[in-house]
């Protein structure tokens, strides 16, 4: 039994020896390999079979960018803060998709830059107006990954939609 025991761990350690060996050897080829080219910015879209006219379901972004987070953008009039459109759902989603795009233009974006888009909505019922709503706001572009969440209740009330956005471009 004593034999089985040194042949054991004398393989343990030519095992452990030979592994460190092939980790430093490739760690060594891994810092001599050029770094990825990443003066060019590109947005590759995957879409699933069922969900290719809906939304994207991965976006991926290589290279220099500029990643602009929208906050939740809903009904809230601009300057005065109060809730328009009050219990007309597909106003209140047109006028978010509105605030969203004008956001999005004075950071230099478009709403063709935008690569993940979450709604909330307060009563899945509303689901065929998001649908309209969310097409329109998208019409000629690629369409972006895209989560669409029923919640009981917004931040202040009156409000049906709240949407947030998370748009990228080339960095300059």
């Amino acid at each position: 039994m004593p034999t089985f025991r040194v042949c054991l761990s004398a393989c343990y350690l030519v095992a452990i020896s030979t592994l460190i060996s092939i980790s430093t050897v490739s760690q060594a080829q891994q810092d001599k390999q050029e770094p990825p080219a990443t003066d060019v910015f590109q947005k590759h879209t995957t879409f699933g079979i069922w969900s290719k006219d809906i939304f994207a379901d991965a976006v991926t972004v290589t290279g220099p960018a500029k990643t602009i987070y929208l906050a939740g953008m809903g009904p809230e009039d601009a300057v005065s803060g109060t809730i328009r459109y009050q219990g007309d759902f597909l106003e209140q989603c047109r006028y978010a998709y509105g605030k969203i795009k004008k956001l999005l233009a004075t950071q230099g974006a478009t709403m063709a830059d935008i690569v993940k888009v979450t709604a909330y909505v307060t009563d899945m019922r509303y689901g065929p107006d998001y649908s309209k709503c969310f097409a329109d706001a998208m019409s000629g572009v690629v369409l972006p990954a895209h989560t669409l969440v029923n919640v009981s209740q917004l931040a202040w009330p009156g409000m049906l939609i709240e949407v947030d956005a998370t748009a990228v471009v080339a960095a300059k």
